[in-house]
């Protein structure tokens, strides 16, 4: 809890740059339009149509795999099913407890498909419009899973705490924004984690001030 508090400034400066990030950025028509047309057409389906909780239920479980698998452990027991699932790791942190909530599983693996094909087959001539319409879906469906499931107990966040664990996960979210946002409307990247930098700098040192 005491570290979940002291990181609130950073959700502070951290929205700011995402703001600053976005309002940079609005000018790429080509961009943001199909990105936005991809995000409502999913959120029709998403209010019109059953929720696919099995697709993300896999996806959720698969993310803490992959993340127990980038801090070096493994994976005992996989299980999925729309009713909830499970996976059995032999290490844990924070970050794994917490990855399916902020990192944005299926919209990571369309970029890599996408980056795959450009590279063999320059899918980037032609299908670009496509890619954005579809990571547009991709985001939407893990923002409003992600809000369906946070309705309900998640194990996950107890484990960790509420206050820790919703400044962890307005992080994540943002910083994934922060990050692919520049590299989707051909912006410098550099440029806005200097922003986020500064943002963050200014709101802790006003924060220090009062104090």
């Amino acid at each position: 809890m005491l570290l979940g508090i002291l990181l609130l400034p950073v959700c502070l400066g951290t929205a700011q740059a995402l703001w600053m990030v976005l309002f940079a950025s609005a000018a790429m028509n080509r961009v943001w339009l199909p990105l936005l047309a991809g995000a409502v057409c999913w959120v029709v389906i998403f209010l019109l149509l059953p929720k696919p909780m099995w697709v993300y239920v896999f996806g959720h479980e698969l993310t803490h795999a992959v993340w127990t698998w980038i801090f070096g452990g493994r994976v005992k027991r996989f299980q999925a099913a729309s009713h909830g699932g499970q996976v059995i790791i032999t290490k844990t942190n924070f970050i794994i407890a917490l990855a399916p909530y902020f990192f944005p599983l299926y919209a990571v693996l369309l970029v890599a498909v996408f980056f795959i094909g450009d590279l063999f087959w320059q899918w980037r001539r032609g299908y670009l419009a496509w890619f954005h319409l579809l990571l547009g879906a991709a985001y939407a469906f893990h923002v409003t899973l992600t809000w369906e499931i946070l309705k309900t107990r998640q194990t996950d966040i107890t484990s960790q705490g509420r206050l820790f664990s919703g400044v962890i996960i307005f992080l994540g979210n943002a910083m994934v924004l922060v990050i692919a946002i520049p590299l989707l409307t051909g912006q410098s990247l550099f440029h806005a984690l200097n922003v986020w930098f500064n943002c963050n700098r200014t709101i802790v040192e006003r924060v220090l001030n009062m104090l």
